[in-house]
C-alpha cells in the first residue's frame, strides 16, 4: 500500500516538473515578448508625439495595433499637461517658462480622443513645454498569470504583468 501512494506521488510530481514548470517558463518568456513589444509600441508614440507637437489618429491607431498583436487586452491611458501660459492676473510676465511659476493643467485619454475624432484632419495639437504621458496595462489574465496563480495562490483583480508606461516634454508645436 505504502509503495502504490509513493509511486502516485512521484508520478504526480515528474508530471509537475515534465509538464507545469516548462508551460510556466515558456508562458513567461511570451510575457517578456510581450512587455518588450507594448514598452517599444508606447516609447515610439510618445516621442513621435512629442517631436511632432501633435497626437494623430494614425499614430494612435498603430499603437493599439501594435499592443493588440500581443494577443492581449489593454487599458490605455493618456495625459497631456497643458503649460498655462496665463500664470497670474496682476503682473505681466515677458515669458511663459518662469521657473517656479509654470501652472499646468491636465487633459486626459478621453478628452483627447474627443479633440481627435471632431478634428477635421484627426489631431490633437499640443505646443512646446507641455508634458505628454502614456500608460499601459494589460487587463486580461495571461496564462503565466493564471499558473501561477494556481500554484503561489496569487490573487488580486488589480494584478498586471505586461504594463508600460513613457512620457516627456514637448519639443515642437504642432500647427493644423
Amino acid at each position: 500500500m505504502s509503495d502504490t501512494l509513493i509511486t502516485m506521488i512521484a508520478i504526480l510530481l515528474a508530471a509537475i516538473l515534465m509538464f507545469i514548470f516548462p508551460l510556466l517558463s515558456i508562458s513567461e518568456r511570451s510575457d517578456d515578448i510581450s512587455q518588450l513589444s507594448v514598452q517599444t509600441a508606447v516609447t515610439e508614440f510618445v516621442d513621435n508625439s512629442r517631436s511632432i507637437g501633435k497626437i494623430t489618429m494614425d499614430n494612435y491607431d498603430k499603437l493599439l495595433a501594435t499592443i493588440q498583436a500581443t494577443g492581449n487586452s489593454y487599458d490605455v491611458e493618456m495625459e497631456v499637461k497643458v503649460l498655462d501660459e496665463n500664470v497670474g492676473k496682476k503682473s505681466a510676465w515677458i515669458q511663459g517658462t518662469v521657473i517656479g511659476e509654470n501652472v499646468y493643467y491636465s487633459v486626459f485619454t478621453t478628452q483627447i480622443i474627443d479633440t481627435i475624432t471632431k478634428s477635421p484632419n484627426g489631431v490633437y495639437v499640443m505646443k512646446e513645454g507641455d508634458i505628454f504621458s502614456v500608460s499601459i496595462k494589460n487587463t486580461n489574465k495571461t496564462m503565466s498569470q493564471t499558473i501561477r496563480g494556481v500554484f503561489y495562490s496569487i490573487a488580486g483583480g488589480d494584478v498586471y504583468s505586461i504594463a508600460a508606461q513613457h512620457s516627456g516634454v514637448v519639443t515642437a508645436n504642432g500647427s493644423n
